[in-house]
């Protein structure tokens, strides 16, 4: 499977990078949500996508709404990263299109826990 994973800080992006290749994905990286449209430009072929919330450029919202207007992304699990935990804002990615929430910092465990259940839920769906 071929991860992108999207934040403005190199520490989380290492981190990603670093728990989901021990779970056998294929990562590519992007600063924040314009760097990610490019490389889903040049590249959509995507089975995850894990994003922060606060970046510059294009933040993690305006990604998730713009990336779920592509058809073969319509229904790509959408994991966010990030500090924000009000309520308000995760209905928001909830309503903008993200399949799951995980704060900052996380634990890997965690985090493949998550990617687990959100892969399995997909499967669920296709089925």
């Amino acid at each position: 499977m071929k991860c992108l994973a999207i934040d403005d800080s190199s520490t989380v992006r290492l981190a990603l990078k670093l728990v989901l290749e021990s779970q056998g994905y294929k990562m590519d990286m992007a600063v924040d949500g314009e760097d990610a449209m490019r490389k889903i430009r040049v590249s959509s072929d995507f089975d995850l996508i894990i994003t922060d919330i606060n970046m510059p450029n294009m933040d993690g919202l305006a990604f998730i709404k713009e990336i779920r207007t592509f058809s073969n992304y319509s229904s790509t699990p959408i994991l966010v990263v990030s500090t924000e935990t009000k309520p308000e804002k995760m209905e928001e990615g909830k309503k903008a299109g993200a399949s799951g929430w995980i704060a900052k910092p996380f634990k890997p465990n965690e985090l493949i826990s998550i990617l687990k259940s959100i892969k399995e839920k997909v499967s669920s769906q296709v089925a």
